[in-house]
């Protein structure tokens, strides 16, 4: 399984959320976050770190990243994308946001989350997660990436 992460981006409030909108590649045309594969040679931190410089041009110390949250991602038609995720937060970041050439970021109050143009797996955990709850999750998409199961592990 490959070893992916995932970023949420809280303003200091931790009222509003930083979403992205996919300009390119996996998931067009929908909001989501800085995220993807851990490197050979780097920490699941350091990749999530790494991925939201790339795709936000937030620069954040390891250290503020707070991990909290695991899932599981799979995919009935294509193994190969089979994923364990870790998912982390940050409220604090010392660099404007830029649009990438593949993320645009949008601020969105955290009772106004665009469920509808997201994975559906977002409205399942997202609002536990704002909530502080700790959870584990296991999902898995069929060919159009639509929810077939989904556990609730803890």
């Amino acid at each position: 399984m490959i070893q992916t992460n995932l970023v949420l981006v809280f303003d200091t409030s931790w009222e509003n959320i930083l979403l992205c909108m996919k300009k390119r590649g996996f998931w067009v045309g929908k909001y989501n976050w800085a995220w993807w594969k851990v490197q050979w040679n780097e920490s699941i931190a350091e990749a999530a770190k790494r991925e939201l410089e790339e795709e936000t041009w937030i620069n954040i110390p390891l250290q503020s990243l707070v991990k909290k949250w695991y899932f599981h991602f799979f995919f009935e038609n294509k193994p190969e994308w089979n994923q364990n995720v870790t998912l982390y937060t940050v409220s604090w970041y010392n660099w404007e946001i830029q649009e990438t050439e593949e993320m645009k970021p949008e601020w969105f109050s955290i009772n106004d989350i665009p469920f509808d143009k997201m994975w559906e797996d977002d409205k399942y955990w997202m609002p536990r997660i704002i909530a502080w709850e700790e959870v584990e999750y296991e999902f898995t998409f069929d060919e159009n990436w639509k929810i077939i199961s989904h556990t609730l592990i803890k």
